[in-house]
């Protein structure tokens, strides 16, 4: 399930440092929120569909990764992007 080029404008505009800014950490874990949420909606709906359960653990786990990476290097940021997005932590 993957975002279309609409979805991901919005969202890179949203969560860009800088006009041509499109693989900072901050959108890429804006961008991997949003794939979760649309993997979670696909999973409940179709509960026997395992590889799309397997592509949302590992979409989680990557945007944890992601987290760890921030909040390691800018506490600030990473407190930021946690509010912005509604992530518990």
């Amino acid at each position: 399930m993957a975002l279309d080029t609409t979805q991901k404008k919005k969202v890179i505009q949203e969560f860009a440092v800088s006009a041509s800014d499109t693989g900072s950490t901050n959108v890429q874990i804006a961008l991997l929120t949003e794939q979760i949420t649309q993997l979670q909606d696909h999973c409940t709906k179709n509960p026997k569909d395992f590889s799309c359960k397997r592509g949302l653990l590992q979409a989680v786990a990557n945007r944890r990764g992601l987290l760890a990476y921030l909040q390691k290097n800018d506490e600030k940021q990473y407190r930021t992007i946690l509010e912005q997005l509604g992530l518990r932590k």
